[in-house]
């Protein structure tokens, strides 16, 4: 499953991130989101724009080209 898939309010642990580009990859390693992190989906903006999604405390924006490529599994 993707992290596209998921619906507002859901949690769900990342399981893979090893199709992303490498600098977007690190980034979200400079915050503390990697495989195994918990994030809950906060809001899924309209007309292609980003998620916003909830991480160890810290709201972060991802572009959807970014969430497709982002596997995840439910909690």
């Amino acid at each position: 499953m993707l992290l596209t898939d998921i619906h507002t309010g859901e949690r769900v642990r990342i399981t893979n991130t090893d199709h992303m580009n490498e600098l977007v990859q690190r980034r979200l390693l400079d915050l503390g989101i990697m495989q195994g992190t918990v994030v809950m989906i906060k809001r899924i903006l309209p007309l292609g724009g980003p998620i916003a999604i909830e991480a160890k405390g810290q709201l972060i924006g991802i572009r959807r080209r970014e969430a497709k490529m982002i596997q995840v599994e439910c909690v």
